[in-house]
């Protein structure tokens, strides 16, 4: 089975970082020549493409929030879990002041707000009544011809 060379691999490392073919393969050792008019080609590779998908998928799973922790997050919020850091200006006297940071319980705004996305998400509130089951419908003509 043939594999990656060093050069292929620092491009594929260098690409996952700006996600730019033709600096990554500069980046990487290739000539800019070649960069600028062949490095779209190793992107057709397959070791190079299965090498950058799981990367990305790897990136994917450790970076961006799955329903799950949405769902906790908004929970947290809700049941007022979780604080926020707010910048205080406190006066020190003879007309001088200091801005503080502080932490403070969530309002009650952004509680109600993550409620509302929880009970939309449960369907806990009906908008629109849904009626299910086989319906007759008949058109009568009674109008008279003249």
């Amino acid at each position: 089975m043939a594999k990656m060379t060093d050069k292929q691999k620092r491009f594929c490392n260098e690409y996952l970082i700006d996600l730019n073919v033709t600096q990554a393969a500069i980046r990487a050792g290739y000539t800019p020549k070649y960069a600028d008019k062949r490095a779209y080609e190793l992107l057709d590779k397959p070791l190079i493409k299965a090498y950058i998908d799981e990367e990305l998928k790897k990136i994917e799973d450790e970076k961006i929030a799955d329903a799950k922790e949405v769902m906790q997050y908004l929970t947290s919020v809700m049941r007022n879990e979780v604080t926020e850091e707010v910048v205080v200006v406190e006066g020190e006297g003879d007309g001088c002041s200091s801005a503080v940071v502080v932490k403070k319980d969530m309002s009650a705004k952004d509680r109600n707000k993550a409620a509302e996305l929880l009970g939309k998400r449960y369907r806990l509130f009906t908008e629109k009544m849904e009626i299910e089951g086989a319906q007759r419908v008949q058109i009568v003509d009674d109008i008279e011809d003249e």
